[in-house]
């Protein structure tokens, strides 16, 4: 290809003779490197997508030629302009590439200020208008080029909650393929209107919005912040165990979605991430600094690693969690979230063994049709995408998280702990009362609660909006609940100790205080009075200590107080009992 276009160069510009060999040279090492960068680019998706040391140096390789070509076109920009006739496209090409690689470094380690840099790319090709004279030439190719390169922003946005940002794009866009639909009449214009109305929807999925003084809509993070978790206190003792991998699964029916990532695994994610920080503090020019040193680890990995797998098959599924098993360090935990619909069990079983209360379907197979419950007529055949309790099984081996949230949750509640290791599962209600049913789209309830539970809290509280100092007071309260949840489960005397072995690690210790939280306020709810309506877990928590403890209750009563919700919830729910 170099020489290809070395001879198109020759003879657009020119007797070969007439150009001195240093511009020669430059062109060819121009040429070298892009075809180096594409081939190195293109080899990323034949590596392995589990595991965590083989892509490493690949990956650091591909980063080098990058940052080679980036600075090489930069430092010969007029002499690539005047011979090998370099569009601006072009370099918008690479730039998107480099972002792109930050995009998946931070898949591959979950480190958040990963995104901050795909962020400095994508916004530097927009801010100078790298793609603006693409729509002028008649290559369909390109526009898709340039189409892609704003979906791809847009998740970037997404994930480090720059909603400004992303309205924006999203008009940008959908002008955009307005556009390219009416020039070419394509084929896709279906397809890429899908991708305009699912990003909609995504920013909508809040079900309560924060509004500023002057009504303008306050974004809130969800991740980890250094005030996040209640701190361990003196005479508090927990386990010195580390979250250090994480599944996430999603497979729901209808729910709202973006790029293979849906609402209840967007929301869990950013759980189980700190606030970014950036990687280079200081930029002489924002986005087009990629250097080598960037492509290194971290010291400490303030993440716990993840996968993000949508619609999983069994075995795909089961490749991860080995590999995911395989690299635990020691004193480590195992994270596993489905967010997945029920499969139930036909008929009755004459044995109760872990294969036989169903589980969560995390593949939908052409035998399905839509609906939650999935029942087969043929009672000896089971669903092949189903996980069972008995499939999380062999690894019990080593400690082990799970979060469930399905209309078949309770099936997990089934499981026995074979080898001794710190063990829980936090279930999500199997069935919500009948006026909150309609919003299932816009994400589960019992993930909110564990992403965001203020919001959890009003929405279930029938508030739609909110002041920001009255949200920031409610905040400050919440985080007072937690700290004194924290006390409960640790002065607990009949707890069972998987949950303390647990309570060391700040981000478990965050999904269990918001787990109880959510459990109390549901149980004091007027309208959630089944069972079913109440998350449970594996093992039971004691009641009276925690979920149903009056002093917890006393906070939640205070809290609605403070919204003037009171009346929503039970005054003396312990004489309900």
């Amino acid at each position: 290809r170099t020489e290809f276009a070395l001879k198109e160069i020759m003879s657009s510009g020119g007797a070969e003779d007439d150009i001195p060999q240093a511009e020669r040279k430059t062109v060819t090492d121009f040429c070298y490197l892009l075809d180096k960068s594409k081939q190195l680019f293109n080899g990323l998706r034949d590596l392995p997508q589990y595991g965590q040391k083989q892509w490493q140096s690949y990956f650091g390789r591909t980063f080098d030629v990058y940052t080679k070509l980036w600075k090489f076109q930069q430092q010969h920009r007029q002499v690539l302009d005047n011979r090998y006739g370099l569009k601006r496209w072009q370099i918008g090409e690479i730039a998107s590439k480099i972002g792109q690689l930050y995009y998946h470094y931070y898949l591959r380690t979950s480190e958040t200020s990963y995104l901050n840099e795909a962020f400095s790319f994508y916004s530097a090709i927009r801010q100078r208008s790298y793609y603006s004279q693409v729509n002028k030439e008649d290559r369909p190719e390109l526009v898709v080029k340039k189409l892609r390169y704003y979906a791809r922003f847009i998740v970037v946005c997404l994930l480090l909650n720059k909603m400004d940002v992303v309205k924006d794009l999203v008009k940008e866009l959908s002008d955009e393929i307005e556009d390219y639909t009416h020039r070419f009449n394509t084929e896709d214009q279906v397809e890429w209107n899908l991708v305009l109305q699912e990003v909609a929807a995504f920013i909508e999925a809040d079900p309560v919005m924060v509004l500023n003084d002057d009504n303008t809509i306050v974004i809130t993070s969800n991740r980890l912040s250094e005030t996040g978790a209640p701190l361990l206190e003196q005479g508090m003792i927990v386990g010195q165990l580390a979250l250090a991998d994480a599944l996430i699964i999603g497979n729901c029916n209808n729910q709202v979605k973006f790029s293979e990532l849906t609402i209840d695994m967007f929301r869990m994610l950013q759980a189980l991430e700190r606030e970014p920080m950036n990687l280079a503090s200081q930029m002489n020019k924002p986005g087009m600094q990629a250097s080598s040193e960037s492509t290194e680890k971290p010291a400490r990995r303030e993440n716990p690693h993840k996968y993000l797998l949508y619609k999983p098959t069994f075995s795909q599924l089961y490749t991860f969690l080995a590999a995911s098993f395989k690299e635990l360090p020691a004193n480590s935990v195992l994270l596993i979230y489905l967010s997945a619909t029920g499969v139930f069990p036909s008929g009755r079983s004459d044995s109760e063994g872990p294969y036989d209360f169903g589980g969560v379907l995390t593949n939908s197979n052409r035998d399905i049709i839509n609906g939650d419950a999935i029942h087969k007529r043929n009672q000896s055949y089971k669903e092949m995408h189903c996980l069972h309790p008995g499939d999380l099984y062999p690894f019990t081996r080593k400690p082990l998280f799970i979060i469930v949230d399905s209309s078949n949750s309770v099936a997990y509640k089934n499981f026995t702990n074979l080898f001794g290791q710190p063990l829980v599962c936090l279930l999500s209600p199997t069935a919500y009362p009948k006026a909150l049913q309609d919003q299932s789209q816009r994400g589960s309830l019992f993930t909110l609660f564990l992403n965001n539970p203020l919001m959890a809290f009003l929405f279930v509280s029938g508030l739609s909006s909110m002041r920001r100092g009255l949200w920031e007071k409610c905040q400050d309260y919440l985080r007072k609940i937690n700290r004194d949840i924290a006390q409960l489960l640790t002065h607990s005397r009949s707890i069972d100790q998987s949950f303390l072995q647990f309570f060391g690690d700040e981000f478990l210790r965050l999904l269990l205080t918001r787990f109880i939280f959510c459990s109390a306020t549901m149980r004091m709810h007027k309208i959630f009075r089944e069972t079913r309506n109440y998350p449970e877990s594996y093992p039971q928590l004691p009641r009276d200590e925690t979920v149903e403890n009056p002093h917890l209750q006393k906070h939640i009563l205070e809290l609605a107080s403070i919204l003037d919700v009171r009346n929503v919830f039970l005054e003396n729910t312990l004489d309900d009992y």
